[in-house]
């Protein structure tokens, strides 16, 4: 019984179907149809029913699959140990997150680590806050850069990187761009351009509004802080971001501070509480964490 047999019968089992699994294991499909029949002579039972349109485990494929993950898990278990101590990772890490302000430096920190760690493979998914975390939780996801607005979840650590005044920002034909700041009372029922609903910035805008005693009015969403600016310098409306996203349409913008209260934009990176288990995704969050400031 070979290691490849017990991966090939995991993938057809996962996938339903030999051309599906061969697709995934990048391989011709007669020769995944080969290596089952031959773990099936070996075990000496039909691990696969082969009847219908679909494929589907027999009694004993069914019985027999647990063990052959299990297998297959202790021979990668035994992969990494032994990088461990050799010193050499290989893997893979997924990243999720937002698009990050420019102070962070996240393509030196990600080219810092690969140069140190070349047989790592970093995957970066674009996502929204709630989605993010819950990657988190669940293990698809190994690190992640978020805004803070509310608290986080428990079992989700948390290192902030990023801490800076909220502004407004307006077209220099605006009404407002007379003045040098606004009150937060002073942005009800005005036209707002906000970052959308779940993000940090949206978060802190609705909590400062609610406790002025009114809901924010907001008339155009885009999820990249410096598309607000953009959208402001066209004369759409208000938009409320962070000064680091000012500079983007900086010619065409009037930018007030925000008082009573101020409020400020923070994001952080977040990792699952106890960190993941790959080597490899360890040694990134460290990487991460000495590269990135901590405030």
């Amino acid at each position: 019984m070979e290691l490849r047999q017990l991966e090939y019968f995991v993938a057809v089992a996962e996938e339903a179907g030999f051309t599906r699994a061969a697709a995934r294991l990048h391989v011709a499909q007669p020769g995944v149809s080969a290596q089952i029949r031959q773990l099936e002579r070996e075990v000496g039972e039909e691990l696969f029913d082969r009847s219908g349109r679909t494929v589907r485990l027999t009694a004993v494929g069914e019985a027999v699959l647990p063990y052959a993950r299990a297998a297959l898990a202790a021979v990668d278990g035994m992969r990494l140990v032994v990088d461990e101590f050799t010193g050499l990772l290989r893997g893979r890490v997924v990243m999720g997150g937002v698009s990050a302000p420019s102070v962070l430096d996240l393509p030196g920190m990600l080219s810092g680590f690969h140069e140190r760690h070349p047989a790592v493979e970093i995957s970066l998914v674009e996502t929204d806050p709630e989605t993010l975390v819950d990657g988190l939780q669940s293990g698809r996801l190994d690190f992640g850069l978020l805004g803070l607005g509310g608290a986080l979840p428990p079992g989700v650590e948390v290192q902030v990187v990023v801490d800076q005044a909220l502004v407004a920002a307006v077209h220099h034909d605006h009404e407002l761009a007379a003045g040098r700041s606004i009150t937060v009372a002073g942005l009800k029922g005005l036209p707002l351009i906000s970052l959308p609903v779940g993000t940090g910035l949206r978060t802190v805008l609705e909590e400062v509004c609610a406790q002025a005693g009114f809901a924010p009015h907001v008339a155009f969403e885009a999820s990249e802080p410096y598309v607000l600016g953009q959208l402001a310098g066209r004369g759409l409306g208000v938009a409320i971001l962070p000064e680091s996203a000012v500079a983007a349409a900086a010619a065409e913008l009037h930018v007030l501070d925000i008082t009573e209260p101020s409020m400020r934009g923070r994001m952080g990176v977040v990792w699952r509480e106890g960190g993941p288990k790959s080597p490899a995704a360890r040694a990134f969050i460290e990487h991460a964490r000495r590269h990135l400031p901590s405030l």
